[in-house]
């Protein structure tokens, strides 16, 4: 019998998943991490009892589930500090006639962070990413340690008073894109930039003329070619100070550089930038707004390729479970990280309050072909948008997939080609390659696309922990 037999709802292929025949009394540290991984996360599910790989129910009687579950919590309240939270029961199931029974761990989130293995008197932190455990960076560390104490680095009161006279660049950026309306202390108190007693917040002390202290800074690069490391730089421009200052400077950058064509019509012709202004000014707003203040000796990088346009930002989306690629962008909500300075930059009327994500993006994009779609990367320590050149007429190239040469697929798709470069180095999920091509992981997909190429003897299915995955057969197809 295997897991998702007799427990609906097990989430086999998800990262908060993991499960052991039992439990190794001789590398309690080996397990514990992965309880603390999923506390210092977003929480999971720890069978025992349950083969890993397989699913396959191994089970217990009930006196020997019981003294696993007690083992299981002496080792808890001995390493893990503070505890978890956790819900253990008992699974029962009906094997040849006989009772057995499986643990399951429901771990929730933490809410006191950073959850602390402490082993030999060594103490370590994990954190679960991407299905597996693993110590948790400098970054999440950081992030862990802010959501635990719930304070936003730009709300925490600094010691720098009060003083209008610094705040002239402020007040000409709300000038600005407020139809020339002036910026009066009373709406800067009602945002709450300073306290009761005349003090900045941090936040405000970022908008600050003058500001120099590191935390904002902007490094902005043109390459050559399609990627870092192998192509030469052609030019590099550091910036230092405050945030509107870094907003424009991001906005200067690009546009004093970026490529400008047009469509010829009948009655005349369209002209094109490499990059939409709005979706420019959009992407320069949320790397400051989403930034992680407290990561210092961090930047905002601002590339140009030959192909697209990346704007990275220091810090993982803030309390946000996406990650990874997605063309989605609709689907790209993030809590505020910093509040203040989303609160100013709102006043200031270039980010709308309850801001969506990156929807004003997606809009300026929306007359583009599939190849020129902007997405987000987001990873636990940066999140990267990424803006196709709308000039380039062949869009991003994906340099991590192979160009293929094959025989046309009988009843083939348009996507067919992408899909076998995707999966020629490496077998992937269905998911993984609907993702891939943006588009939904559908039964029409599997089955037109996926299930024809199948058929057809270009792509080998096969299933790792009843997963299936599919790799392109290589004598279908030629490198080019």
């Amino acid at each position: 019998m295997f897991l998702e037999e007799i427990i609906e709802d097990a989430q086999l292929e998800n990262d908060r998943f993991e499960a052991k025949a039992m439990l190794n009394h001789n590398d309690v540290a080996g397990w514990l991490k992965s309880i603390a991984g999923f506390a210092n996360a977003g929480g999971g599910d720890f069978y025992i009892g349950v083969e890993d790989k397989t699913n396959k129910l191994i089970g217990f009687d009930r006196k020997a589930a019981d003294n696993e579950r007690n083992f299981f919590n002496n080792q808890v309240n001995e390493h893990l500090n503070p505890r978890p939270l956790m819900n253990i029961s008992f699974v029962p199931y009906q094997i040849n006639g006989k009772e057995r029974f499986i643990i399951r761990i429901r771990i929730a989130e933490s809410p006191v962070k950073p959850v602390i293995l402490k082993y030999k008197n060594i103490p370590a932190i994990y954190m679960r990413r991407d299905g597996f455990t693993n110590g948790a960076t400098y970054e999440e560390i950081t992030e862990m340690c802010i959501k635990s104490r719930k304070n936003q680095y730009d709300v925490l009161v600094s010691d720098v008073k009060y003083d209008a006279s610094r705040l002239s660049d402020l007040s000409a950026f709300y000038e600005r894109h407020n139809k020339g309306a002036r910026l009066k202390e009373k709406a800067l108190q009602s945002l709450g930039f300073m306290n009761n007693d005349g003090y900045l917040l941090n936040g405000a002390v970022l908008f600050l003329d003058n500001y120099h202290e590191g935390k904002t800074d902007v490094q902005c690069s043109v390459f050559s070619g399609f990627h870092k490391g192998s192509e030469r730089i052609v030019t590099v421009n550091k910036f230092s100070g405050n945030i509107t200052s870094a907003i424009d400077c991001i906005m200067n950058f690009v546009t004093q550089r970026m490529n400008h064509s047009f469509i010829k019509l009948n009655d005349g012709r369209i002209n094109i930038d490499s990059y939409p202004e709005r979706a420019l000014f959009e992407g320069g707003i949320n790397a400051v707004v989403h930034r992680d203040y407290y990561l210092d000796g961090t930047q905002i990088q601002v590339d140009i390729f030959k192909d697209r346009l990346e704007i990275t930002s220091p810090g993982g989306f803030y309390r946000s479970e996406k990650s990874g690629k997605t063309y989605d962008l609709s689907g790209v909500v993030s809590r505020n990280r910093n509040e203040l300075i989303a609160r100013v930059l709102t006043a200031c009327k270039v980010m709308e309050a309850g801001s969506a994500g990156f929807a004003k993006t997606m809009q300026a994009y929306a007359d583009a072909d599939s190849e020129h779609k902007p997405y987000v990367c987001s990873s636990s320590d940066h999140f990267t948008l990424v803006l196709p050149d709308l000039t380039y007429e062949r869009g991003v190239a994906d340099t991590s997939v192979p160009v293929l040469n094959f025989a046309p697929v009988p009843q083939g798709t348009d996507f067919d080609e992408k899909v076998l470069s995707f999966c020629y180095a490496k077998a992937r999920k269905a998911s993984e390659i609907a993702a891939y091509l943006g588009i939904s992981d559908s039964s029409y997909f599997r089955k037109r696309v996926l299930a024809n190429l199948e058929n057809n003897n270009y792509l080998e299915k096969s299933k790792i922990s009843k997963a299936s995955y599919y790799k392109t057969n290589p004598d279908m197809v030629v490198l080019a």
